[in-house]
């Protein structure tokens, strides 16, 4: 797995971020203020947990004035789940083996 799908799912296993992720995509764009008053969290940990999601490249934060607004960035996802679509295929053919052995054995 590559850093940055790692830093995805690592980003992803908090359920604050994985909201937050959400409200981006259905807003488009918002600040960690709006965010936070959506929230049981202060605008101080949005941020934060903003910083982390930027980090992982799944949001990016642009200056407007006196604020930083947020946008979603869905190309890290794209990344993470042909990850998963990689590893599922080689369970399934791993499986699929496992299943033509079973069944040679039992014959």
């Amino acid at each position: 797995m590559g850093d940055g799908v790692g830093a995805v799912f690592g980003a992803l296993a908090d359920p604050s971020r994985r909201y937050l992720v959400e409200r981006l995509a259905d807003l488009g764009a918002a600040t960690p203020t709006e965010l936070a008053g959506e929230l049981p969290m202060t605008r101080q940990a949005v941020a934060k947990h903003l910083a982390t999601l930027a980090h992982a490249g799944l949001v990016h934060g642009t200056r407007e004035g006196r604020n930083t607004v947020y946008r979603p960035d869905p190309a890290p996802l794209r990344d993470a789940t042909a990850w998963l679509d990689r590893v599922g295929a080689q369970w399934d053919e791993r499986l699929a083996a496992l299943a033509r052995h079973v069944g040679r054995a039992s014959s």
